[in-house]
């Protein structure tokens, strides 16, 4: 979420630039890449793109199928275990208050969901010879569907409309090529949520949705992880060089009251998520046996449902944990596996 680059490197779009000036001058044809990005209707580029790949794939033997699956970043499975993945999904669901609706994401969403609401580069999705893209980052989609949903009620502009609150679990495909150590693939599955409303004034609704995010990752961590792992709760302000009384008041102090046994204060130091995050965000940790802190929770509010709606008072929580690197980090004991296996 957070972490997404903002926009390409200056090397990355010179060297995109010389690969299209290159490939225009091999084909013969000058300004190639302005023909079919702005005089094609994007169904006749679909039309174009369908019958190319068609051709492309006829072309292929099912030898170049079993290379493709064993080199290609994007194709391998996952080296997570399935029965913890299903066993976090099934604890995290039971644990969602019941403001929270559930929802099954498709796989794919409208072309520019990612780069268009947030500061990220297109090159982060994996784009689709459809008009659509691959899901990289389901709060994206969430807020999409949390402005349709507002925007059914008649009455969405006002204060007397119901806030949108969502939940979902789904396996996101990155496009950008991720160094980092092996095992760890282009695509994780995401447990997400995402709440949208109306300003209420004084960050109040902000205020209540951060708090409401946080503290159903806490229980579910416990329930999921047990009493014992340490949690801790980091609160930004970027609005203010201070914490603000309401942020204080509103999220730190309750938060601390309501989970005694956890960590919660401020990080007014952060830099990770400026221009991403507005007003507030948060990170959430945990402290594996015998190892050392380790993030699981990203979050805050976002303008998205605002350039979506074209109105300045919606406002807009997300929230994600990873699911895969929680249950790497928090791998089953011996006595929770046998009864994962035996459904005891």
């Amino acid at each position: 979420m957070a972490s997404s680059p903002s926009t390409p490197s200056t090397s990355d779009l010179s060297n995109r630039s010389r690969i299209i000036n290159r490939i225009e001058r091999d084909v013969g044809v000058p300004r190639l890449a302005d023909i079919l990005s702005n005089r094609l209707a994007p169904t006749d580029l679909q039309s174009l793109l369908l019958e190319v790949y068609a051709r492309r794939a006829k072309k292929r033997d099912p030898k170049a199928l079993l290379d493709d699956h064993f080199s290609n970043r994007f194709t391998r499975p996952s080296a997570s275990d399935p029965a913890r993945l299903i066993e976090w999904d099934r604890v995290a669901f039971s644990t969602l208050p019941r403001v929270f609706q559930a929802v099954e994401l498709s796989p794919v969403c409208p072309l520019g969901t990612g780069s268009v609401l947030s500061p990220i580069s297109q090159d982060w999705t994996v784009s689709t010879i459809r008009n659509t893209e691959t899901v990289a980052d389901s709060t994206n989609v969430l807020a999409i569907e949390c402005a349709v949903r507002r925007r059914e009620q008649k009455n969405f502009s006002t204060v007397h409309a119901a806030s949108v609150h969502l939940a979902s679990s789904h396996r996101l495909l990155r496009g950008q090529k991720i160094s980092i150590r092996p095992g760890v693939l282009q695509h994780f599955r995401l447990f997400s949520l995402c709440s949208s409303g109306r300003d209420s004034g004084n960050l109040q609704f902000e205020a209540e949705t951060v708090r409401l995010h946080i503290g159903f990752f806490l229980k579910a961590f416990k329930r999921f992880l047990g009493s014992k792992i340490p949690l801790r709760v980091a609160i930004s302000d970027f609005r203010s060089g201070a914490p603000r009384s309401a942020v204080r008041s509103g999220v730190v102090d309750k938060l601390q009251s309501s989970h005694k046994s956890v960590r919660v204060g401020f990080d007014q130091d952060r830099m990770q998520g400026r221009g991403y995050y507005g007003e507030l965000c948060f990170k959430i940790f945990a402290t594996p046996a015998a190892r050392r802190e380790q993030e699981l929770v990203d979050g805050g509010d976002v303008n998205w449902t605002q350039k979506l709606l074209n109105n300045a008072k919606e406002r807009l929580v997300i929230s994600g944990c990873g699911s895969e690197r929680l249950c790497e980090l928090f791998g089953a004991t011996d006595s929770r596996r046998r009864s994962l296996r035996t459904g005891c």
